[in-house]
């Protein structure tokens, strides 16, 4: 009988003790509500300066990491412009003149658009699931929501762009809520806001993302999703060269 207690004590000591989940559990639960096994969405960017903002529309395609495709709709200017991803390799496509560029890995940190949300965020070169390490450090209320908070440390010969990511994401409904990026030295980089949770096809996401850059307090990137949908059929051969040339 003591021993059995004594057992029941030393399972409760560590429950109360522990985390009940696997970070890398808690993240990819997180990603999988975003992402989907395929996707499709139309979005807004609002690119906000000092003197000056403009708004950039998008419709993007995705099928898990190695397949990403996205289209500009607006302005006029920029409308028809499309960006692919096939794996590792990325290429534009840009209608006025006429050309295909194919993007190198050194550009994959620069911004998208001139906004502060990168060629990385948008073609999903890197995965926060594959391409880390996962710890719990710790939990926060974000937004009023009790969220783990996970340290993302890169796994080596990954090809990422950042040093490391602090990630918060709800414990009920693995919203994430809230990221950091910071440098190979340790020096925070960008904050990501997520907020305006709203129904979105089959579930509930953030569909507004606020970047924050922590070197230019006075400039932002606000993306909003307007419509989303996941598990939709997407053939492989959607994602070509060929198909960048005629989005619609």
């Amino acid at each position: 009988m003591l021993n059995r207690i004594g057992c029941l004590l030393l399972f409760l000591a560590c429950v109360t003790c522990g985390f009940p989940q696997d970070a890398t559990e808690i993240v990819k639960k997180a990603d999988d509500l975003m992402q989907g096994v395929t996707s499709e969405s139309e979005m807004e960017m609002t690119i906000v300066r000092p003197d000056w903002q403009r708004s950039v529309t998008f419709k993007s395609w995705g099928k898990g990491r190695n397949l990403s495709m996205t289209l500009i709709t607006a302005p006029p200017k920029e409308s028809g412009q499309s960006f692919l991803k096939l794996g590792n390799d990325m290429w534009s496509w840009n209608p006025t003149i006429n050309r295909m560029i194919k993007l190198p890995p050194s550009m994959m940190s620069q911004g998208w658009m001139g906004s502060d949300y990168t060629n990385d965020d948008i073609l999903k070169e890197s995965s926060v699931v594959m391409d880390y390490t996962h710890a719990i450090i710790g939990t926060e209320m974000v937004s009023g929501y009790s969220c783990y908070k996970i340290e993302l440390i890169p796994k080596e010969n990954a090809a990422v762009v950042w040093g490391k990511i602090h990630l918060w994401i709800s414990k009920d409904a693995y919203y994430e809520l809230r990221a950091v990026y910071f440098d190979e030295d340790g020096n925070r980089v960008k904050t990501h806001l997520l907020s305006e949770i709203k129904f979105m096809y089959d579930r509930k996401i953030p569909t507004c993302f606020e970047i924050i850059p922590e070197d230019k307090p006075k400039q932002k990137t606000i993306v909003k999703i307007r419509s989303a949908k996941f598990n939709i059929p997407i053939p492989d051969a959607f994602f070509s060269q060929q198909r960048m040339k005629n989005l619609k």
